[in-house]
């Protein structure tokens, strides 16, 4: 199940395809994969958590802002997430080492990977003074996941700016609000803004605002720089749960792992568009360079 869209999460799911066939389950042969889309649309997480229960699928693979859903709708199926922010305390699992119940899977924790964010920002941009924060106000996890970024920003002596939206459809006024209050913009993961993506980094771009962001995804569509957790790679380990759970495994006993795998992604395109020389410093500790 993707929260987004096909185009947003192709990456993601060819990562885990691809694991599945190295474990020897192949697709139309030796499994059945059926996959279905929100498209960013909430409302449908429970309408489609409902339809693979009806279908009596053997295991459901959720990201995190599908997760609430699938866990009320889905109370005996095997669910595995590929990412989530805090799966302890929004009480997806009893702990990360004995998860109980039937969801398992990789979270996104990690420590201060925002405030690693803000300094590689900083150091491209040194007057950098002011920040804005775009989530998706509907999400929990959007919202720790903003309290994360401005308490980072505090700590760095950063003014901040929360730009609350709920949908597609407020990305745009947002902007308005924003003139000269700041001098980069962070957006927080999230289906609404993965979804929009293409829309975000534009307006950005017009109003001449820098984006740091947490995956590489929103760096191929034109925000200055990413630095997290790959999710590819996170999808592929999710794949590996999948494989365990079909031989037998039960969730419950299946520990919940964290990222092994951060990437910096630099788009330079961006950064010359916006008139920014990159340190030389920061593109040799770069794992990807758009160019």
């Amino acid at each position: 199940m993707g929260a987004g869209t096909p185009s947003s999460h192709s990456q993601w799911l060819a990562a885990f395809s691809q694991r599945l066939r190295e474990l020897g389950w192949i697709e139309g042969r030796t499994v059945a994969l059926e996959t279905r889309w929100a498209e960013g649309h909430s409302a449908r997480f429970a309408e489609i958590i409902a339809e693979f229960v009806q279908m009596k699928v053997d295991v459901i693979v959720a990201p995190g802002a599908t997760l609430l859903a699938a866990k009320q709708a889905a109370s005996t199926t095997p669910i595995v997430f590929p990412v989530a922010a805090d799966p302890v305390g929004s009480g997806l699992v009893a702990s990360l080492a004995q998860p109980g119940g039937n969801v398992t899977g990789l979270s996104l924790q990690q420590a201060d990977a925002a405030g690693k964010r803000l300094e590689i920002l900083r150091e491209l941009l040194p007057d950098f003074r002011r920040l804005a924060v775009m989530a998706n106000a509907g999400s929990s996890g959007a919202a720790i996941d903003a309290a994360e970024a401005e308490a980072a920003a505090r700590r760095l002596r950063l003014e901040t700016v929360a730009l609350d939206i709920r949908r597609a459809e407020d990305i745009a006024p947002a902007f308005e609000t924003l003139k000269g209050r700041a001098d980069a913009l962070y957006v927080v993961g999230d289906p609404l803004t993965v979804t929009n993506r293409m829309r975000i980094n534009i307006l950005a771009l017009a109003a001449r605002l820098p984006i740091a962001s947490v995956s590489r995804e929103f760096v191929e569509a034109g925000s200055l720089m990413s630095y997290g957790p790959s999710l590819p790679d996170l999808f592929r380990r999710a794949a590996d749960y999948v494989d365990k759970i079909l031989r037998g495994a039960k969730p419950s006993n299946l520990p919940v792992e964290q990222p092994t795998k951060f990437d910096l992604v630099i788009n330079m395109i961006t950064a010359k568009a916006l008139g920014l020389d990159v340190p030389p410093t920061v593109l040799a500790r770069a794992d990807e360079v758009i160019e």
